[in-house]
C-alpha cells in the first residue's frame, strides 16, 4: 500500500469500508503513515485492539519517542506532553488527580446542572423551525460544562471551542500547532491567575487536587488542556453521531421515542456503532512483540482504531446493524486498560440528557438534508459531523 488510507477524502466521510478491507486483509496493517518519517502499524481487530491497550511494550510516551528526532512540529508542551502521551509512574500521578472528578456521585451532583444547560439551549427552539444540532447542542453542551468545571469566563468559551477545533484538523498541521499554543498559553494564564486569586471555585478546587496530587505548574495546565479538548470534542460527536444513527434507523429511534427511560441502555450500542474515537492517539513499540499474527519490531508508531474495532464481526456480529438489544459492553470508544476515558462517566451523562430532551421535546424530528450530503470533520482521530442540520 503506497498511500495513507487514512488521509483519503472518503475515509473522512465514512472509514468503514476502508477499515472493512483493512480487517479483511490482515487485523494489523503495516501502512505508510505515521510519525518520525516511519510507517505505523494500524490495528483494525477488536481482539487484537484491545489486547494492544494493555499491552505494556506499547508505549505512550511521546517525548521518548521524539527524542533525538528531527520534526517540523511545533506542539505546545501542554498539548504535546499531556496524560494521554505519558506512561506510569507520570501517568498514573496524573491519573490519580483526574479520575475522582469523573466518579459516578460526582457526575450525579452536576446532572442538574447538566439538565439546565441543556434547558437554556433549547428554550428558544420551536417546533417545525430548523436548527443544527452540533451548532445548537452538540458543541455548547459539553463545552459549557467542562469550563464550568475549570473556571473558564463564559466570554472565553466559544473561542476555546473553536481552537480546540481547530487541534484536530487533520489537513492542516500549521493550524494545529498554533491552536495548541493558543490554548496552552490562555490555560496557563488561567493558571496563573487563579493562584494569584484566592477562592473556592472549581478552578481553584482543581489546583488543590494537582498540588496534593504532586503536579507542578506546567503538568496541571497539561491536565487542564486535556480536560478541555478530551472533555468536549469527542461528547460532541458522541451526541451527533448518535442522533444521526437514530434517523437513520427509524425503529431503534422510534422506540427510544416511545420509551426515553431506555436511552442509558441504548448508549453503548450507539457508542459502537459510530465510535466518536475513530483512531486513538499515538503509541510506539518499546520491544519487538508480535500482534495478531504480525511482528512490530520496536521502535515503531502503533494506531489503534476503536472505530474499526467495534465493527469487528468477530465480536459483534451483524456490526454494521445498530442493534438496541445487543450487548455492546466491551465496544472500545472509550479505549481499555489505564488509558481508559476517565471523562467516560460525564460523557454518557451529557448524551443521556441532550437525547431524552431531544426525544421527549421534539418528538418527531427529521434530518433537514439527505445523509449522504452531510459534511464530516476531516480528522482521522475523532469522527464527528461538522453541522447536522435538523428540522424539529
Amino acid at each position: 500500500m503506497t498511500e495513507d488510507p487514512l488521509r483519503d477524502p472518503r475515509f473522512f466521510a465514512d472509514p468503514y469500508p476502508t477499515y472493512e478491507r483493512l480487517r479483511q486483509d490482515c487485523p494489523v496493517r503495516r501502512i505508510p503513515t505515521g510519525s518520525g518519517g516511519l510507517p505505523a502499524y494500524l490495528i483494525t481487530g477488536h481482539r487484537e485492539a484491545r489486547a494492544a491497550f494493555t499491552d505494556p511494550r506499547l508505549s505512550k510516551d511521546t517525548a521518548r519517542f521524539f527524542a533525538g528526532r528531527p520534526s517540523n512540529r511545533d506542539l505546545h508542551p501542554a498539548i504535546a506532553r499531556n496524560m494521554l502521551a505519558s506512561d506510569p509512574p507520570a501517568h498514573t500521578r496524573h491519573r490519580r488527580v483526574a479520575t475522582p472528578l469523573f466518579t459516578t456521585g460526582r457526575v450525579r451532583e452536576l446532572r442538574p446542572f447538566i439538565t439546565r444547560v441543556v434547558d437554556e439551549l433549547m428554550a428558544a427552539w420551536r417546533p417545525g423551525s430548523e436548527v443544527d444540532l452540533v451548532a445548537d447542542l452538540a458543541v455548547p453542551l459539553p463545552v459549557t460544562v467542562v469550563c464550568e468545571l475549570l473556571g473558564v469566563p463564559e466570554s472565553d468559551r466559544a473561542t476555546l471551542a473553536g481552537w480546540s477545533r481547530d487541534l484536530f484538523d487533520a489537513t492542516d498541521t500549521e493550524r494545529v500547532d498554533a491552536a495548541s499554543h493558543r490554548i496552552g498559553e490562555y490555560l496557563t494564564h488561567l493558571v496563573e491567575t487563579a493562584r494569584a486569586t484566592p477562592g473556592e471555585g472549581p478552578l481553584h478546587s482543581l489546583l488543590r487536587d494537582c498540588d496534593e496530587g504532586g503536579l507542578d505548574r506546567d503538568e496541571t495546565v497539561s491536565l487542564a488542556a486535556l480536560l478541555l479538548i478530551a472533555g468536549h470534542e469527542t461528547t460532541t460527536h458522541f451526541i451527533g453521531n448518535a442522533v444521526l444513527a437514530l434517523l437513520r434507523h427509524p425503529e431503534a429511534f422510534d422506540r427510544l421515542r416511545r420509551d426515553p427511560d431506555l436511552v442509558p441502555g441504548a448508549l453503548d450500542e450507539l457508542l459502537r456503532f459510530d465510535s466518536p474515537v475513530s483512531v486513538a492517539t499515538f503509541r510506539h513499540s518499546t520491544q519487538d512483540l508480535r500482534v495478531g499474527g504480525v511482528d512490530i519490531p520496536a521502535g515503531f508508531p502503533v494506531l489503534i482504531a476503536p472505530g474499526a474495532a467495534n465493527r469487528d464481526p468477530a465480536a459483534f456480529p451483524g456490526p454494521d446493524r445498530l442493534d438496541l438489544d445487543r450487548d455492546s459492553a466491551g465496544h472500545l470508544s472509550f479505549g481499555h486498560g489505564i488509558h481508559r476515558c476517565p471523562g467516560a462517566p460525564l460523557a454518557r451523562a451529557e448524551a443521556d440528557i441532550a437525547l431524552r430532551a431531544l426525544l421527549t421535546r421534539f418528538p418527531d424530528v427529521r434530518a433537514a438534508v439527505p445523509a449522504d450530503s452531510l459534511a464530516w470533520r476531516r480528522t482521522r482521530l475523532t469522527r464527528g459531523l461538522a453541522a447536522l442540520p435538523l428540522i424539529l
